[in-house]
């Protein structure tokens, strides 16, 4: 089942959500609306909310919830990429301007506030205090995240287990939001919430995974962002750690001179010592280990198409080239 496909399995869910999403987006600010719509709006795949309507037609969990919760997830993912634009000071999202570049920081920083207060508006309508518990507690871990790579941010001496720690709060953690809070909603077994848990938490890990390994092999236009742009912000991704333990001396020089000062000047160099040194092959190995833990959680669901597409998404994560 290849991504088409699985869009097409909840094409109408996906459509009502699509259509709320709108809805929410409203303002009696302009500027407000114009943000909104200007990132929400600008091509992403909506890998969220499609977690989110996937495991709740999987575990039979009351539609109009399902609805209200995939919009929120969207609202909270898309007011971390406001701000994360800010912080990183980037200029290219999903292959257009992002929104500080377009309206200046302070513009982008509130409309991402709107966008997250939007969020709990649209979880006090589902009416699930444990649902509302849960996603608070993912948000305050996604900031821990940011705030960690920040705190990491050129430091090419980043461990392993540093940078794991980073991608579990600020990716792996709405992803796990996006799967357990249906079955929440569903009422579901501790089993199945467990299962859900793990689903979600080792398919954003290899996600995340495969999207560093990208800034490394991918073209602006593949990625929607500008190639290069996680050294430039001194982040000391896994195919870096890697290449650094792995590379000689004079070529892991090179990396970790490029990450302390944010330079891209060797960029290509860079590329070729990771390719060469096998970081990249190191790297795709460890996402695929993690999506196959999340394969795995999943075995025990009723065999479904929504079933299907879930394991089929494992794969998509792994193989996917933006």
């Amino acid at each position: 089942m290849n991504f088409q496909q699985i869009e097409q399995l909840i094409k109408p869910d996906m459509d009502e959500t699509n259509a709320l999403i709108q809805r929410s987006l409203s303002s009696r600010v302009s500027l407000i609306t114009e943000i909104g719509n200007h990132i929400v709006n600008s091509g992403g795949k909506r890998i969220r909310p499609l977690l989110v309507l996937l495991v709740s037609r999987a575990l039979a969990c009351p539609l109009d919830d399902a609805i209200h919760l995939a919009a929120s997830i969207e609202f909270i993912h898309t007011s971390t990429l406001l701000h994360d634009d800010v912080v990183d000071v980037s200029d290219l999202r999903r292959g257009k301007p992002t929104a500080n570049v377009i309206w200046g920081n302070s513009a982008a920083v509130l409309g991402g506030d709107f966008l997250y207060s939007r969020t709990f508006q649209l979880l006090v309508h589902i009416g699930n205090i444990e649902a509302l518990s849960v996603l608070a507690e993912i948000y305050n871990q996604i900031a821990e995240g940011e705030m960690l790579q920040l705190i990491n941010c050129h430091n090419p001496d980043t461990t392993y287990e540093e940078y794991m720690c980073v991608i579990e709060n600020k990716t792996a953690k709405l992803f796990e939001a996006s799967t357990v809070i249906p079955a929440i909603l569903a009422n579901a077994s501790v089993q199945e919430r467990q299962a859900m848990t793990i689903y979600g938490n080792k398919l954003g890990l290899a996600f995340q995974m495969v999207d560093d390994m990208m800034d490394y092999v991918s073209t602006a236009a593949e990625m929607g962002k500008n190639a290069g742009d996680d050294l430039s912000e001194g982040k000391t991704t896994l195919p870096l750690i890697y290449a650094i333990q792995q590379a000689s001396k004079a070529d892991a020089d090179i990396i970790r001179d490029a990450i302390k000062h944010g330079k891209v000047d060797q960029l290509e160099r860079i590329k070729q010592i990771i390719e060469d040194c096998g970081a990249l092959e190191y790297t795709r190995d460890c996402a695929k280990k993690e999506a196959e833990a999340a394969r795995a959680a999943i075995q025990f669901l009723p065999e479904t198409d929504y079933k299907k597409a879930l394991i089929a998404l494992c794969d998509q994560a792994t193989a996917r080239k933006n």
